[in-house]
């Protein structure tokens, strides 16, 4: 019989907070199938294992009840659901994220959301654009998709925010839950407030299409879904912007080429290649497994480091490195399987055919001044936190 995987106590959630991928690099190396025991999961680390498990949600299954998250959303949500219970709340919002709701819905606000937020950047100064742009943009072109436009880029940002560090409590401390607490508070007094404007008004955003459903999924779970969209739906593009931004300001022989094949998709692509928004998910194992030699056994809680993944060797020559042009660019920060992420088209078009070129339309020769001052943050989602560029 296999013998378990072996066990870690020495890698910490800071380490993995401030710089995971040295220890990804090593894990890949050394210990692909690893129990850490700071986050109490079994890392996987390897691309060919973190697919294998997002294939088969039969033994790999969403429903992890060990998971911070449903006490962060203080509801059993979707993405730790499987099977008809997962495909009823997803459909339910579909409509809102089909392609001609996107292209003729959502792009056309978002272009005006870019258009306006980029033209009050001060131009010849150094600014700080996840505080400036970056996360703002996301915030309101999220808030005009859902439904709640009354809400600002302010609570849209405290709320995303709070209901992502709620969701990767995993040391179970007692102040991100209290953070998320008054976040899941004042959405729902906002989603009580505008239920009546979108019944009477219905539209294509993704509040108004679950209320005015022919059959509904119930009340607390289309405020569930409302609320994954806001802990997922902002540091998604927000951080895939500030990455790409980062990636092209620091190789600027790509970025000489990506203006002019206007490779702006591929830009993106490779930025949430190189620094996934989403670098790891859990899944609850129901049945005992094997996986590279190592024993997984039935109720044990694996983590897919789709962050490492997305540079496995394997792969992806020198990926390590932000490199556009690649010969394939199989990652999986998107996901794969029942649980891809919904939000996958808007996040590519918002920043890849959006905001990218009309920024560096305004700004072309915009760059980064220090990179040292350019800080890097997050282990379950991670992203510059802070990214200062001269605008010119």
């Amino acid at each position: 019989m296999a013998n378990p995987a072996p066990l870690d106590d020495s890698i910490t959630l800071d380490q993995l907070d401030r710089d995971p991928f040295p220890i990804y690099k090593r894990l890949r190396a050394e210990s692909p199938v690893l129990r850490v025991k700071a986050a109490g999961r079994t890392f996987l680390t390897k691309a060919a294992d973190t697919k294998f498990v997002k294939d088969n949600p039969a033994i790999f299954s969403s429903d992890d009840p060990n998971t911070p998250m449903q006490r962060a959303f203080r509801a059993h949500t979707l993405m730790r659901k499987d099977g008809e219970a997962h495909r009823r709340e997803r459909m339910a919002m579909a409509p809102a994220f089909g392609a001609k709701v996107i292209q003729n819905d959502w792009m056309p606000r978002y272009e005006k959301i870019a258009h306006d937020y980029v033209s009050r950047l001060p131009r010849g100064e150094v600014v700080d654009l996840f505080s400036i742009l970056s996360g703002a943009y996301a915030a309101r072109g999220l808030a005009v998709l859902l439904g709640m436009e009354e809400a600002s880029d302010e609570d849209m940002l405290e709320w995303s925010q709070a209901l992502i560090e709620g969701a990767g409590n995993f040391g179970w401390r007692d102040a991100p839950f209290a953070w998320s607490d008054r976040a899941n508070d004042a959405i729902d007094a906002l989603l009580d407030s505008i239920q009546d404007r979108h019944r009477a008004a219905p539209n294509n955003s993704a509040f108004s299409v679950m209320l005015n459903a022919d059959d509904p999924i119930e009340m607390s779970q289309i405020y569930a879904n409302i609320k994954i969209a806001i802990g997922g739906g902002i540091n998604e593009p927000r951080d895939a912007l500030n990455t790409i931004l980062y990636g092209l300001l620091t190789n600027k022989n790509q970025l000489d080429e990506v203006k002019r094949n206007g490779d702006w998709d591929k830009a993106f692509e490779e930025g949430v290649r190189w620094v996934a928004p989403i670098s790891a998910s859990s899944r609850l194992v129901t049945e005992d497994t094997e996986i590279r030699g190592c024993l997984i056994p039935k109720g044990d809680t694996v983590m897919t480091i789709q962050a490492s993944a997305n540079r496995d060797e394997e792969l992806f020559e020198n990926g390590e490195n932000f490199q556009v042009y690649r010969d394939s660019n199989p990652h999986q920060s998107f996901g794969n399987g029942p649980h891809f992420c919904q939000g996958t088209h808007v996040a590519r078009r918002a920043v890849g055919r959006v905001m990218l070129p009309i920024l560096f339309d305004r700004f072309p020769d915009m760059e980064i001044p220090d990179t040292d001052a350019v800080i890097w943050r997050g282990f379950g989602f991670r992203g510059a936190v802070q990214i200062p560029v001269l605008l010119k």
